[in-house]
C-alpha cells in the first residue's frame, strides 16, 4: 500500500518505545495532580479571600502560573536541563523528561482545577460555613466532592495533554513513541514508523479521553 513495507517495523522496539511513553505518562500525571491540585486550590481560596496577605499571595502564585504555562514545552525541556540534571541525575531518556513533564503540566492542571471549583454552587459554601466547619474541613468535605466531575475532566485533559508533550520530548531524545518518531521517520526516512508511532499516540489519546468521560458520567448522575 503506497510503496510501505510494513515488515520492515522493528515490533519491539515499538513495545519498548509504547512502554516508554506509558511509563512517562503515569509518573508524570501522578505527581502533576499531586503538585497541581493543592495550587488550583490555593488560587480558589485566595481569590476569595478578603485577607489582604491571602490576595497577594494570589498574584504572586498566579503570576508564576501563568509564566510556567506561556512558555513553550520545547524550550521548557531545554531551559530545565540543569534542573533535571540535579534532580534525577540525566537530561534525557524516560527519567530525564518526567521532570520538565510535571513542571510543565502542574500548573497547567492547577488552572483547570481553579475552574472546577468556581463551578461549585456557592450556596452549599455558606451553608458549610454557617454551621461552622473550618476552612480546611470546607475543601475536603464540601469544595473537592462538589468538583469531583469537573476535577476529573481536568485530570483528563492534562493526561492527554501529557501525550503531546512526550512526543516533543522526542525531539531532544526524550524516549518513548515521540522519539520513535522523530528518529526514525525524520532523520532515517522510515514512513512505516513514524505512520505506527502517529496511529499509537492516537489511539492511546483515544482511549484516555473515552475513559475520563466515562467516569465524568458516572459521578455526574449521582
Amino acid at each position: 500500500m503506497l510503496g510501505l513495507d510494513f515488515t520492515l517495523v522493528d515490533w519491539e522496539e515499538v513495545l519498548t518505545a509504547t512502554l516508554d511513553t506509558l511509563r512517562m505518562l503515569l509518573a508524570s500525571s501522578v505527581f502533576a495532580v499531586l503538585i497541581g491540585l493543592p495550587i488550583g486550590v490555593m488560587l480558589y481560596m485566595w481569590s476569595r479571600s478578603s485577607s489582604g496577605w491571602a490576595r497577594a499571595g494570589h498574584s504572586v502564585l498566579s503570576f508564576v502560573v501563568n509564566i510556567l504555562r506561556s512558555v513553550p514545552f520545547i524550550i521548557l525541556i531545554v531551559a530545565l536541563i540543569p534542573i533535571t540534571k540535579v534532580i534525577v541525575g540525566q537530561s534525557y531518556g524516560v527519567l530525564g523528561t518526567i521532570p520538565p513533564l510535571v513542571i510543565g503540566a502542574a500548573p497547567f492542571f492547577a488552572r483547570l482545577v481553579e475552574t472546577a471549583l468556581s463551578e461549585v454552587d456557592k450556596g452549599v459554601i455558606e451553608a458549610a460555613q454557617a454551621m461552622g466547619s473550618s476552612t480546611k474541613q470546607v475543601v475536603l468535605r464540601v469544595l473537592l466532592p462538589e468538583a469531583r466531575p469537573g476535577l476529573i475532566a481536568a485530570v483528563t485533559i492534562t493526561i492527554v495533554t501529557l501525550v503531546s508533550y512526550t512526543a516533543m520530548s522526542g525531539l531532544v531524545g526524550g524516549g518513548g513513541l515521540g522519539d520513535l518518531a522523530i528518529k526514525y521517520g525524520y532523520n532515517r526516512y522510515e514512513t512505516e514508523v513514524m505512520l505506527v508511532a502517529v496511529v499509537l499516540m492516537i489511539l492511546l489519546v483515544q482511549l484516555l479521553q473515552m475513559a475520563g468521560d466515562r467516569i465524568v458520567r458516572h459521578y455526574t448522575r449521582k
